[in-house]
This record gives structure tokens, sequence and C-alpha cells, in this order.
């Protein structure tokens, strides 16, 4: 059995299905562990919820995290439920509607072809709901951004796990793990920096699939956890 962690895909459909298909090809046994943000930004976050859920219904031991951008569009759509309530006869402008679109939630609807988070159907937004905060496994803790230390217990600050953006390991806090993460992007050569150093208590894996036109990034990677074996897929998006 191995276990597989993919982090940020942001609408990135045939690189996602590219880096399962091509390099990971996992059996029955496998897991893979998804650190959040599937949506938003790139071409087709629709089909990266398509890709993972049907996964899940065909078996599949699929372990999804939330991220940011998951955060964002349930905190839209709750703010436009209750601009609705509140101002029935005014139009006001639901401020936390615009600032995910202008973080990329333009592209998640598009996606669906909607104009309005609350076209979203019901059984994308229930799935995001249910989405974990974190994974502890034996030697890691997987989050999305990363983990609040100055807390006494790090795992309770739910807004640091999905927006922090630096952070400086304390593993003793968490049973002496190191944490995975996603959330900035870094160059895939700090990525293999980081992994070739054992000191290292911390592995940044968001390497910037979304921005294949940056030096270093616009790759999807995973890595085994067992082996540290890391799979890289190059940006497709475009092809």
């Amino acid at each position: 059995m191995k276990r597989w962690v993919i982090p940020d895909l942001h609408g990135c459909i045939k690189t996602l299905k590219a880096l399962i298909e091509n390099h990971i090809k996992p059996d029955e046994n496998d897991e893979l562990y998804f650190l959040g943000d599937y949506i938003d930004r790139g071409p087709n976050p629709k089909g990266v919820l398509d890709y993972i859920m049907k996964m899940q219904d065909q078996g599949a031991k699929i372990f999804p995290l939330i991220g940011n951008h998951e955060e964002y569009i349930l905190l839209a759509l709750e703010n436009e439920t209750q601009r609705k309530r509140k101002f029935f006869f005014f139009k006001e402008r639901n401020k936390l509607f615009d600032e995910w679109v202008r973080s990329g939630g333009y592209t998640t609807l598009h996606s669906f072809g909607v104009n309005s988070v609350t076209e979203i159907p019901e059984k994308y937004i229930e799935w995001i709901k249910n989405l974990k905060f974190f994974y502890e496994l034996d030697d890691y803790v997987l989050v999305h951004a990363g983990l609040n230390f100055y807390r006494k217990d790090p795992f309770e600050d739910h807004h640091a796990i999905l927006w922090t953006k630096s952070f400086i390991p304390e593993p003793e806090k968490i049973h002496n793990k190191t944490v995975i993460h996603g959330h900035v992007p870094v160059s895939l050569d700090f990525l293999k920096a980081v992994l070739a150093d054992p000191s290292k208590k911390y592995i940044p894996m968001d390497t910037g699939c979304y921005h294949p036109d940056k030096p270093g990034m616009g790759v999807l990677v995973a890595l085994e956890l067992g082996s540290l074996d890391l799979k890289v897929q190059k940006n497709i998006e475009r092809s």
C-alpha cells in the first residue's frame, strides 16, 4: 500500500489526470491525500471536482482536505444567502463574492456555466462542506497551508491551517511529526532541496501548477510517503 500526497490543483484537470494515470497509477489499496484548493484560477475546477468525486464513487481511497479557496466559496455563498434575506428589495453588493472572484473564482463559475455562487449544484457544496482541516498520520501532519505553533494546540487554529503563509515548526507540539502543506507556491528545486534535508520538519508541496510561465513552477507533484518518491507532471492544460 502506498500513500500519495497531491497539493493545490486549481482547476488543472488535464495535469491531474496525467499525474495519476501516467505516473502514480494507484491500485485499489493505495491512498491519495489531497491538500485542498481544487478550484479557482485554473481552467476547469468543475472537472477536478468531478474527477475526484468519481474516484471516490468507484471505491478509491481518497482523503481530501479543505483549502482556503474552498473556504472562499463557502463564505461567498453564505454571504450571498444572508444578503438576499436582508436586502430583498435592494441590491447591495456581496463583497466576499467579489473578493473570491478576484482571487480566481471566475474560472470556477465559468466551468459550471453559472454567474452566481448560488447556482453551483448542491452536491459540490456539500462535498466541500465535508472536507477535513487536517490528517494526522504516523509520521506526518497534512494541512493546506500550515499550523500556528504559537498556540498550545496548533490544530485549534483553523484560520491558520487554511491561510498562513509562514510558520516555524515546533514538532513537540504535534507528536514530533513533519508538516506537509501547500498554499504558497515554491519552485520544484526548492521542494527537492527540502526533501533532501532530513532535518527539515516541513515539506512545502505547492509547485504552482497553475503558473506554467513562472520559472521553476508550472508542475504538479505527488509525494509517496513511504519512499519519498516524487512524481512530477508538467502543466498540460494548454495542450
